[in-house]
């Protein structure tokens, strides 16, 4: 039984450490020329067609979209308008071994730019 203790400790303190960063903190920051409801416009089809669920909300000023995450805390794009356009905060948890390549949720945010 002690010989299993270890095995798991070491593998739940792995994928701990993705979501060790701090919640606050976005993970990528992009400015794109487009307004928050163009970049939502062409993101959210993206997000779906990974078969990603997307829940998007609005203000004046911007848009939230959130897509829900199965291991870690939710992943959240916000699109805030800008002088010149938008200005698009991703926030995103990843698992140790996922850092590598950019998810899918990444690609489409920054396919969107």
């Amino acid at each position: 039984m002690r010989s299993l203790f270890v095995p798991v400790m070491a593998f739940v303190s792995l994928l701990l450490a993705g979501c060790a960063s701090a919640p606050n903190d976005p993970t990528l920051t992009f400015q794109t020329k487009k307004t928050p409801a163009e970049y939502a416009d062409c993101v959210i089809p993206k997000l779906q067609g990974s078969a990603l669920n997307p829940t998007v909300s609005q203000t004046q000023r911007s848009y939230r979209i959130v897509v829900p995450s199965k291991v870690a805390a939710d992943n959240i794009l916000e699109a805030y308008k800008a002088p010149s356009g938008g200005k698009v905060f991703l926030y995103e948890r990843h698992l140790l071994a996922s850092n590598f390549m950019p998810s899918s949720f990444e690609r489409a945010a920054q396919e969107c730019l």
